[in-house]
């Protein structure tokens, strides 16, 4: 493995190095040392560019967490379009995909990541987590505007069901993921009394 290849843009490929190495293997291999690797580069170029790893490791979250919040656009313009179900399978899908998933334990069991995360995003909740829950929570509240989920549904209630269950479906890294159905069925099941009891506006 080369050490001295020159990174024309250091910062996008060490955190591509750091996400196949994460998904490769695990939170626990994800060291400075296996990032400059997988990268082909020299550790030093590591530490030209960020302060330590845990400050290279918490911009790397806060980078796909921002990418997270780009891609969960998406669900809110969706609102009023096809079905609530269909509309929240696709975003939790998105939203859990390997990376998200991955990145998830690496802050849990990461004290110092936890810490600067919470400096840089004070009161954001886990990042990623967090994206997911805002995206869902003010999608549900476009469509109860619309009249397509009941007007009074506990929207906080919901959110976290359908936030908690697709972690859940979705945070098994040995085995592949859940198929459509299932995150379907989930997502049908934590909806349906509020869809079915959707007011007069609902189409």
């Amino acid at each position: 493995m080369p050490t001295g290849t020159h990174l024309r843009d250091a910062r996008r490929q060490l955190f591509d190095a750091a996400e196949r190495v994460l998904l490769r293997d695990g939170p626990n291999g994800l060291t400075s040392r296996a990032v400059t690797d997988e990268a082909g580069c020299a550790k030093g170029v590591l530490h030209r560019h960020f302060s330590d790893f845990d400050a290279f490791l918490a911009d790397l979250v806060l980078d796909r967490a921002a990418r997270l919040e780009r891609q969960a656009g998406v669900l809110r313009e969706s609102a009023g379009t096809g079905t609530v179900a269909d509309n929240l399978t696709s975003v939790l899908t998105i939203l859990f995909g390997p990376i998200p998933v991955a990145i998830i334990p690496l802050i849990t069991f990461r004290d110092e990541l936890r810490a600067r995360l919470r400096k840089a995003r004070p009161g954001g909740g886990i990042a990623i987590l967090a994206q997911a829950t805002t995206a869902v929570s003010a999608y549900l509240a476009d469509e109860r505007e619309l009249g397509r989920i009941a007007a009074d549904a506990d929207i906080d209630s919901l959110t976290l069901s359908l936030v908690g269950g697709g972690h859940l479906l979705f945070a098994d890294r040995d085995s592949d993921p859940p198929a459509t159905a299932v995150v379907n069925k989930l997502v049908t099941a934590v909806i349906a009394d509020a869809v079915q009891r959707r007011g007069p506006r609902s189409p």
